[in-house]
């Protein structure tokens, strides 16, 4: 074998000094699983798309590995070690079994989409889920009735605002919209909602949010400017609410791991360890629909099965 053909190869034995590129990136991976936020708010996002889809640099681990045996390098075998540690500590107790805990109240969140062809089917999923309270983004105008309908034998209570609404077994107090417009929305543009859930444990403040989505594109990168400024207008919400149980159910469109999301998670603070992919429906990659809380515990988040929306439903326990 010639040469050239030794280098493609790495050569027959293993070596210390080869593979500096692929040691480099594995590093690299094992940083960024760790400590996300080091990524600089570049022009188009990278740091934010990262944390979105953190979980799946857990892909690296094989492929620095086999890249490490294409070159022989010893260094390269090792430091691929480093992100598969990385992403042990961070995401391994995931993955652990947990015993069932009581829970004191179990949410349902789920955007049902607006041009779901099965609205109800999707409100009849939902009714059989038992919760004690539903929210729902997405709903249209036309499909309203028909969750109402399917709804008001368990859930005899309703809120809506806009395109947000939320069903409970118990009272609801003080319903109204919460304002979390982007510049530029116009004023039909309404996706929050909060009120005064009546419980068996004291009154909770329920509130349901849809952010703005976010956009990929070749020009602009990842872009949740929209997101992130609405993402700020309901920190202030839930910074400026009275009680101290506190309940958020909504399409966030965001990880609870993307620093777009930060104001709202300061303000609540994250739920169980589950993955809980939640969108979308056919291969779920993040969970962006979520149930946080403050003054309470989401001890369990878990998806549901399939609806007409391209979203799956999540479903979680809280313990107060």
């Amino acid at each position: 074998m010639g040469r050239a053909g030794r280098w493609r190869g790495g050569g027959g034995r293993w070596s210390w000094r080869r593979g500096r590129a692929a040691a480099s990136a594995a590093a690299a991976a094992a940083v960024l699983l760790v400590r996300p936020g080091l990524l600089p708010d570049l022009p188009g996002r990278p740091g934010s798309l990262v944390e979105a889809f953190l979980p799946w640099l857990g892909l690296s681990v094989p492929l620095l590995a086999a890249w490490a045996v294409l070159r022989r390098s010893r260094s390269a075998a090792c430091a691929a070690a480093l992100p598969a540690l990385a992403w042990t500590a961070a995401f391994g107790a995931f993955l652990l079994p947990r015993a069932e805990q009581p829970a004191d109240l179990r949410a349902v969140q789920h955007n049902v989409a607006d041009d779901n062809t099965d609205p109800a089917g999707t409100a009849r999923a939902l009714a059989r889920t038992g919760a004690d309270l539903i929210a729902v983004e997405e709903l249209t105008p036309e499909a309203a009735p028909v969750f109402t309908t399917a709804l008001r034998a368990d859930y005899p209570h309703h809120a809506a605002a806009g395109t947000v609404a939320l069903w409970s077994r118990y009272p609801l107090a003080d319903p109204r919209p919460v304002d979390i417009r982007p510049a530029g929305a116009g004023e039909g543009w309404n996706r929050g909602l909060r009120a005064t859930a009546r419980t068996p444990h004291g009154d909770i403040a329920v509130h349901v949010a849809h952010l703005p989505s976010v956009r990929l594109g070749p020009l602009r990168g990842f872009d949740a400017a929209r997101r992130d400024e609405s993402a700020v207008l309901l920190g202030r919400a839930l910074a400026a609410e009275p009680l101290d149980r506190v309940v958020l159910l909504g399409d966030l469109n965001a990880t609870v791991d993307d620093r777009g999301l930060a104001p709202v998670v300061r303000r609540t603070g994250r739920p169980a360890r589950d993955f809980a992919f939640s969108w979308p429906a056919a291969l779920p990659a993040a969970r962006i629909d979520h149930v946080l809380a403050r003054g309470a515990e989401v001890t369990r988040i878990r998806t549901l099965a399939p609806t007409g929306s391209d979203h799956l439903p999540v479903a979680a326990d809280i313990r107060f």
